[in-house]
């Protein structure tokens, strides 16, 4: 018995430094087709924590670290007092206690009475969206195909898709886009350009309904991660 005792209190320390050297669960938030009034910033509760965060429109906000573990995020206008429970009416998603890496995407919601907002949760801590990579959603109702670089893409409406690195260097790539209208038998033109390639960042993109036309658009927002700097002696 005093072995064992011995053994488990040997094994506390270990457990403690392996979940201090665990990499910190991360977030990024993109609040895409937000109204003009809607709030510009809030507070993400996560269950140990809440922080106000930014809600960005045309760019991914700063990075955000999250409690590990399976836990409930909730948005609200105000952070709760300390010995208060968040709203349950408030805004909320499960978040799997394996997912470590994520994009909160934003959507209008103007029925919830605590802030007017909806979430989903992106797993993006996955091996194959790594640097380089590129990360469709096609979120329209048409079918798009071309040419990224030297990669093909085929994606259909309500679709998701990886794309494996455009270009091998920092350099200029073709981009070559067409759609197709339901009904219609002929692709039309999406785009024709010319993108930069960035190995170190990935890119997550959008494919939207246009307003007031049939024609999609096409939203990306790099991810650049900086390493940690490196602890001095």
């Amino acid at each position: 018995m005093r072995l064992l005792a011995a053994l488990i209190l040997c094994s506390l320390p270990l457990a403690a430094a392996a979940q201090e050297k665990a990499p910190p669960r991360t977030c990024r938030i993109l609040f895409l087709k937000a109204p003009q009034d809607a709030p510009r910033s809030l507070w993400l509760d996560d269950g140990s924590t809440c922080q106000e965060v930014e809600l960005p429109r045309m760019n991914l906000s700063r990075i955000y670290q999250i409690a590990p573990g399976p836990v409930t995020l909730r948005l609200l206008p105000n952070a709760p007092a300390a010995d208060a429970k968040p709203d349950p009416q408030a805004p909320s998603v499960k978040l799997a206690a394996e997912i470590t890496d994520f994009y909160l995407l934003l959507a209008p919601d103007p029925t919830n009475p605590v802030a007017p907002v909806r979430m989903s949760v992106i797993n993006v801590g996955i091996s194959e969206f790594g640097k380089g990579h590129m990360l469709w959603f096609n979120t329209s109702d048409k079918a798009v195909a071309g040419k990224v670089g030297k990669q093909r893409l085929t994606i259909a409406p309500n679709e998701r898709k990886i794309l494996a690195p455009p270009a091998d260097t920092k350099e200029e790539y073709p981009v070559d886009l067409a759609f197709l209208v339901p009904g219609e038998e002929k692709p039309r033109l999406l785009c024709e350009t010319q993108w930069r390639h960035d190995p170190a960042s990935r890119t997550v993109l959008f494919i939207l309904a246009g307003e007031g036309t049939r024609t999609p658009r096409v939203l990306g927002f790099p991810d650049r991660r900086e390493p940690a700097p490196t602890p001095q002696p």
